[in-house]
């Protein structure tokens, strides 16, 4: 039969199942069939916290969405148009996402009694009129599937579990994805394993047969590759591209790079990626606490390396003795905090941005720290080249405020050309830099650089340069412990002040504010940080649209803000502040600029939906 071929210029697909099914294995393939593919995409993987959470229960639902498009995006989307649900459970756990009209492919063949009762339905949805709103496809994936790989001679519980690979299958054929890159994939993850090997491939074959001539699929969608500019780009994940941005830092400063960390998610794949590249002068400690990784790392900034620690919420309160010391002593040291659901344990693999007070204010004494924070997963590459420029210039500790939803998600990012990568210079001391009473050479720890108040950094052992550090107050110049009251006033302002010139160096507030007519600008100014670019951005461009205009703004240092702020928010008549927290952004703007601050605000464990900021945006620019 002859498929028809329908023109798309976007779809959001949803894949969900058991935290056993492979759904994340599935929707990564299909992002990377994507990302060869030439599409703009953006992901969002989300899982339970447990190893293997209860079977067939919507607690034990994991799911991965992709957002795939001819132009550019800014979201994973909002509503799925389609969706794989392998069983009852992954159903009613996301039906209530999809946009009405949606597609809906099941695996009819875990729909039993069993499986139904355990995701709370009394009877089959199948079988009654509740689905009415969308496009349904009852397959037996997982019998066509056993049927496909029966002559690898695999038990029947064995030959199941590639029902991810024939839906993969299925679905690669549906939106024209290349399938070359997921065969070799699979040949290369189970080489050792040959009958499992085969029998994904052959799964993965027989989804794409099976949507090729079923004719329950007469139609074939193209949405054609997105327009970008020129140069190589490769699809990556914010922990990726944080691990890959450290490299980067550690190389155009010419310091070796250490990280010492626990593993805690989500988090703890930087340490993975981290360990794998020794080649580049790279050590990784994977510590016994999160107290001895931040440890070891601010010891190996005392000896002269790129020190960095990763964690998340938990691991940062752990840590904040620490942030204190490397504060006094005025050491480059790079904290990574991928911020999680809190507090506690809370939702360790969802998303949050509760951590930014923590980071501004969780240590004892008066004790600033710079703040980054990536808008994007690409973007968490820069910021960490940013957050070791800081750290290395102005000798101190940099907290970097990533979360799960940039760690986890994925994007396409154009590879950047070294030669353009900043020069970070350490500039060492190598010569005593006082003269004695007696006229004798010395070196005095704390003299400053009259610019950046940045003390100079010698390494251990470097002839005539002996010094102390520690957490006790020191002297101006000479660094010697010092009780003195005016001295530690002094020294206090001192810090504060060299934290403060950071913002000489940040670029000027880049605000996006299209003009009318009558060259007028919008009233109202929407203000976000972190991963909350991609839902403002996205929910600007629907508030346009409709013929509202409304101007953004994005905040990568968070302190020191840039000095031209306060006077960018004292243009608008209303500024709205989108969060996933109870507005800890806004507090601080309050606080600092006297402008008072519309908060958006949700701690849902997900990303913002940008429709419905879009409606928000709306009702603040038409009340």
């Amino acid at each position: 039969m002859a498929k028809q071929v329908q023109q798309l210029d976007r779809v959001i697909i949803r894949f969900a199942g058991d935290s056993g099914d492979g759904m994340q294995l599935t929707g990564d393939r299909f992002t990377q069939e994507t990302a060869s593919f030439g599409n703009d995409l953006s992901t969002l993987p989300n899982f339970p916290a447990e190893i293997r959470a209860p079977q067939g229960t919507l607690p034990g639902v994991s799911s991965f969405q992709v957002h795939l498009a001819d132009h550019d995006i800014l979201t994973p989307g909002d509503a799925p148009d389609v969706l794989v649900a392998m069983n009852p459970a992954a159903l009613k756990a996301n039906l209530g996402d999809l946009r009405r009209g949606a597609t809906v492919i099941v695996d009819s063949h875990d729909f039993t009694r069993r499986n139904l009762s355990k995701a709370g339905y009394a009877d089959s949805p199948l079988e009654d009129d509740s689905l009415d709103g969308y496009d349904v496809h009852p397959l037996e994936l997982t019998d066509m599937t056993v049927e496909a790989v029966k002559e690898f001679g695999l038990s029947r519980k064995d030959a199941s579990r590639a029902k991810n690979m024939f839906a993969l299958g299925l679905l690669s054929w549906m939106y024209g994805r290349p399938t070359e890159s997921t065969i070799a994939f699979l040949e290369r993850r189970f080489a050792s394993a040959p009958s499992i090997r085969d029998a994904n491939v052959e799964a993965f074959r027989a989804g794409w047969n099976f949507g090729e001539t079923t004719e329950a699929f007469s139609v074939q969608y193209e949405i054609k590759p997105a327009p970008m500019a020129p140069g190589t780009y490769r699809n990556i994940t914010g922990n990726l591209a944080l691990a890959y941005g450290l490299i980067a830092g550690s190389t155009q400063s010419g310091l070796p790079l250490f990280l010492g960390s626990y593993p805690i998610t989500p988090a703890s794949d930087i340490l993975h990626e981290l360990s794998k590249h020794k080649r580049f002068g790279v050590t990784t400690f994977q510590a016994e606490d999160e107290i001895a990784g931040i440890g070891a790392a601010l010891g190996a900034a005392f000896g002269g390396a790129l020190g960095v620690t990763t964690t998340s919420g938990p691991g940062l309160a752990l840590k904040s003795e620490t942030i204190g010391l490397a504060v006094m002593t005025e050491l480059p040291l790079l904290v990574v905090d991928v911020q999680r659901g809190g507090p506690s344990t809370g939702l360790p693999t969802k998303t949050e941005q509760a951590d930014l007070l923590q980071a501004m204010f969780g240590r004892n004494g008066e004790a600033p720290v710079p703040i980054i924070a990536p808008k994007s997963p690409a973007d968490c590459f820069d910021a960490a080249i940013e957050a070791t420029r800081i750290a290395v210039t102005y000798r101190t500790p940099v907290m970097l405020l990533s979360d799960g939803y940039l760690a986890n998600g994925s994007e396409p990012w154009h590879i950047p050309e070294v030669a353009d990568l900043p020069v970070i210079d350490p500039a060492f001391a190598t010569t005593p830099n006082h003269e004695s009473a007696k006229g004798d050479p010395e070196f005095w720890p704390y003299l400053r650089d009259e610019q950046t108040l940045a003390r100079p950094w010698a390494r251990p052992g470097t002839a005539g340069l002996e010094h102390r550090i520690g957490g006790l107050e020191k002297g101006e110049g000479h660094g010697n412990i010092s009780y003195d009251p005016a001295n530690h006033d002094h020294m206090v302002r001192t810090r504060a002040e060299k934290v403060a010139r950071i913002a000489r160096d940040i670029p000027p507030t880049e605000v996006d504010d299209p003009l009318d007519e009558q060259g007028r600008g919008a009233s109202v100014l929407v203000l976000g940080w972190g991963s909350t670019y991609g839902p403002i951005g996205a929910a600007v461009r629907q508030v346009r649209s409709a013929g509202h205009p409304v101007a953004q703004a994005h905040l990568r240092h968070l302190n020191p803000f840039p000095d031209d702020l306060g006077d960018v928010l004292r243009r608008y008549d209303t500024v709205m502040v989108p969060e996933m927290n109870l507005g800890q952004l806004s507090m601080l703007l309050r606080a600092r600029f006297l402008v008072d601050v519309v908060g958006y605000n949700q701690v849902r464990g997900l990303p913002l939906r940008a429709a419905e900021l879009a409606e928000a945006i709306t009702k603040e620019i038409t009340r």
